[in-house]
């Protein structure tokens, strides 16, 4: 398998996943994981989650906005890791761009409740495991 048959697999699984891993650094440095809704992407390069503005990974971000993005298909063992940064959006367009009908029961202020922030994550390189081969490749 080659650099862009792998890219092009990996975005398969990001197209089929309903949850992704998030990684981020811990306030200690150890890596801290998180289970999230594949709610966006845009080929490899651009994701978008939602999380609590008060939540603990929020301010982990803030202090260090490394990451990396896992999704995998446990049938067919393939794994795709994406590495890349995070940016805390709070602007009007990026909430309802993820705004899902039944959020008020997280969000009891709708759309614009200061509690609600969209993770936008853009990544620089990833890895596409598969058949006990791993391929690296950058992400333009």
């Amino acid at each position: 398998m080659d650099r862009q048959e792998a890219m092009s697999e990996g975005l398969e699984l990001m197209d089929k996943a309903k949850i992704c891993m998030l990684g981020t650094n811990g306030e200690d440095g150890h890596p801290n994981i998180k289970a999230m809704m594949n709610l966006k992407h845009e080929g490899l390069k651009k994701i978008w989650f939602s999380t609590n503005t008060s939540s603990r990974r929020v301010q982990q971000l803030k202090k260090d906005n490394r990451a990396c993005v896992y999704y995998v298909d446990e049938q067919s063992i393939k794994g795709l890791m994406l590495v890349g940064t995070i940016e805390l959006l709070q602007d009007i367009e990026s909430r309802k761009m993820l705004w899902l009908g039944d959020a008020e029961k997280y969000y009891p202020k709708g759309v614009e409740d200061p509690d609600y922030t969209v993770l936008g994550f853009t990544a620089e390189r990833g890895n596409y495991y598969h058949g006990l081969k791993n391929i690296d490749f950058e992400i333009e």
